[in-house]
Formats: C-alpha cells, sequence, structure tokens
C-alpha cells in the first residue's frame, strides 16, 4: 500500500517530466485530487523534537510516557499521543540494559581427589548395594 506522501510525489514527477496534467496523473496514480493539494498545517515541531531528544539522551531509561511526564513539568503544553508520535518519528526507543560480562575462555574443572568426598554426599550415596538387594528379592519371589 502506498501512502499519500507517495503519491503526491507520483503525480509530481509525472507532470514534470512527462507534462501531464493534474487531474490525469492523478487519476492514473488512483489519488485523490484533493489528497494531490493537500499542504499540513501543523506548525513545525523543532523545538520540542530537539528537547524531547536530548531528554531521551540524557535518560536512556525513560520511555516516552516518562519523558512526557518531564515535558509536562517543564510546562511543554502537548498531550501523550504528540509525544509519542514524535518519540516514534525520531526513532527513539528505551535502551537496552547491557548483559552482565561472561568469562573469557574456558574454566577448569575443580579436581576432587579419590579419597575426598564432595562436600554433602555420603559415602553410602555412591555405593550400588541396595540396587543388588532389589534385583535379589525381585528374583527370588517370581521362582
Amino acid at each position: 500500500m502506498v501512502g499519500p506522501a507517495a503519491k503526491r510525489e507520483a503525480v509530481a514527477h509525472l507532470r514534470g517530466v512527462l507534462e501531464m496534467s493534474e487531474r490525469r496523473a492523478s487519476s492514473l496514480v488512483a489519488a485523490d485530487r484533493k489528497m494531490i493539494r493537500y499542504r499540513s498545517r501543523r506548525p513545525a515541531d523543532t523545538e520540542l523534537r530537539a528537547r524531547l531528544r536530548e531528554l531521551a539522551n540524557q535518560r536512556r531509561r525513560f520511555g516516552y510516557r516518562r519523558l512526557y511526564i518531564l515535558l509536562r513539568d517543564e510546562g511543554e503544553p502537548s498531550g501523550i499521543n504528540r509525544i509519542y508520535r514524535l518519540y516514534r518519528e525520531e526513532g527513539l526507543a528505551v535502551r537496552k540494559r547491557r548483559s552482565r560480562r561472561k568469562a573469557v575462555g574456558t574454566r577448569a574443572p575443580i579436581l576432587v581427589e579419590a579419597n575426598q568426598t564432595p562436600a554433602g554426599h555420603s559415602i553410602s550415596s555412591t555405593t550400588s548395594l541396595p540396587a543388588v538387594a532389589v534385583c535379589a528379592s525381585s528374583t527370588s519371589s517370581m521362582t
């Protein structure tokens, strides 16, 4: 889907290069002539955009909602929807937190000597005597 701005450019190109009439060029592009002639009355937001970008660089972890509150406290009369639109148009986003640095290289395993057991483990848990007893009792009951 092509937006109105692209259609305006296409009509301007057809009129300039091919010397086509506005009516024919707009019908070729499938655009209404009122849309082609439309000029935005919205005032330039250069100061507000600059202040929003400045606050976003100072407070990197603040999203548009918290920046809106800061701007409102400074006396900016703009609403949250306008701040959100400018925030997106400026390409601002909350910066991601950096992950903690991981150890570089491979770690050497901790060697345990044969006479020592790791903490919390008893010697009886490593022997297989209970398993042998279970196997012996199950075979004697089946015969």
